[in-house]
């Protein structure tokens, strides 16, 4: 869908992208605060901002409880959301184009006029307990948080989460409210059919009930080399693993792009080198690779589960193709075709208004970087193996990584997994 995009400041000090998208019959609201865990007052309350965000549709000005703003907001199919995670709380709506203004009121009443009370914070503290120890019989959820930790970052596991839910008070979620919901905290992303409509949604914003305050920095967190860990788990009858490499800086555009393009080479498909190879052989029947970009980091990330007779033969091939990445061997045809692909899966990722929405939110309202929509497939071919290998490559001399694992096996099979990896980094 075409589009353009504009940034906007206004004089309250929130920041936005105003996303006009001509003919668009949806609109789409994002407000993102750094008010995520990371930001709670202190660890002995480490849940405030994940609770916080779970009353955010409560009680307010104008409704005496959630179900009767529930029921007003979704009248007309409006939808409405709110996420946590370590640094972010984001507010996300979607709605039928002829009622933008009554849903974006909604959404400022919601976020700026909150009446925090004893029985709906005794709900959800309820709630976000059942959520948290759910998340511990998957073992995807338990196994990340605990890789961050090992890393270095300065996050809890969801155990440990669990454990400051009774802490957690009414003066601490109006106390956190207070202090992370302010004007220059803010970011925004708006988009749906705005020709003739930017000057009424920036009046709107810069009204809103917001004291100034301050766009909190984010917490920088000393990395290193961690030892494998074992989370065992009786139940569990395969081991679900992650291996983590840490990148000490922010990779830029087209190194991102080309550790996409690689990673779409060694587990992006049926006849990928690491994911096809071990589907073709028998021995797992899920494995993945991602690269993400942080604040002042980038990961590169391996996964999946195997089971524990045929572990040892799948980080055989992850060794042997990461290898062979690092010596150069990737051929002009795997890259030509990852690039294809990655045209496609640019073409396809415009075909919604959300999807637009997210296009410019990851980056934006991480660091206000405004990625260029219309650059993209540049940037996908421009891609070449020497920038690749090259970032790979560093990936691996940086030597900051970690192995774990969930399984009901014993520390040593892991170990041995763990050694096999350590070859990669075996500077001799």
């Amino acid at each position: 869908m075409k589009h353009t995009v504009e940034e906007v400041k206004l004089p309250n000090g929130a920041r936005g992208l105003l996303i006009d998208i001509p003919g668009a019959t949806v609109m789409s609201f994002q407000f993102q605060f750094r008010a995520g865990n990371r930001y709670v007052k202190n660890k002995d309350i480490y849940e405030t901002a994940h609770i916080m965000e779970h009353m955010a549709f409560g009680a307010n000005a104008q409704f005496k409880n959630e179900h009767e703003f529930e029921a007003e907001f979704t009248k007309n199919g409006a939808y409405h959301n709110a996420y946590t995670s370590d640094l972010s709380m984001v507010y996300v709506a979607d709605c039928a184009d002829f009622e933008w203004e009554r849903i974006l009121n909604l959404q400022r009443v919601a976020i700026c006029q909150p009446k925090f009370n004893t029985e709906e914070l005794e709900a959800e503290k309820g709630n976000v307990k059942s959520e948290l120890t759910g998340y511990l019989n998957n073992h995807n959820r338990v196994l990340w948080p605990k890789i961050q930790q090992l890393l270095g970052e300065d996050v809890f596991t969801f155990w440990q989460r669990l454990q400051t839910i009774p802490n957690v008070t009414l003066a601490d979620i109006r106390e956190h409210h207070r202090r992370t919901h302010t004007a220059k905290n803010m970011c925004f992303v708006i988009a749906g059919k705005l020709h003739g409509r930017k000057t009424e949604i920036k009046r709107q914003l810069a009204d809103w009930e917001l004291p100034e305050g301050e766009r909190f920095e984010v917490p920088k967190d000393e990395l290193s080399r961690a030892n494998p860990n074992l989370i065992r788990r009786k139940e569990a009858s395969n081991l679900t693993f992650g291996w983590s490499l840490t990148l000490p800086r922010e990779l830029s555009d087209e190194e991102a792009e080309a550790m996409n393009c690689l990673d779409q080479i060694l587990t992006g498909t049926m006849h990928s080198r690491i994911y096809g190879a071990a589907r073709k052989k028998g021995i797992a029947y899920g494995v993945f690779s991602d690269t993400s970009v942080g604040f002042y980091d980038s990961s590169w990330d391996f996964g999946g589960q195997v089971n524990l007779e045929t572990a040892g033969a799948l980080f055989d091939i992850i060794v042997r193709e990461v290898k062979l990445v690092g010596e150069g061997k990737i051929t002009e045809e795997e890259l030509e075709a990852a690039k294809s692909y990655a045209l496609g899966r640019y073409q396809m990722g415009a075909q919604t208004v959300a999807q637009i929405s997210n296009f410019y939110t990851g980056r934006y309202f991480a660091d206000g970087v405004v990625k260029e929509y219309e650059k993209v497939p540049d940037s996908i071919r421009k891609t070449t193996r020497e920038r690749m290998i090259a970032t790979a490559r560093e990936f691996i001399e940086s030597d900051t990584w970690v192995l774990a694992g969930v399984s009901s096996g014993e520390k040593t099979d892991l170990v041995e997994l763990n050694d096999k990896l350590a070859t990669l980094f075996d500077k001799r």
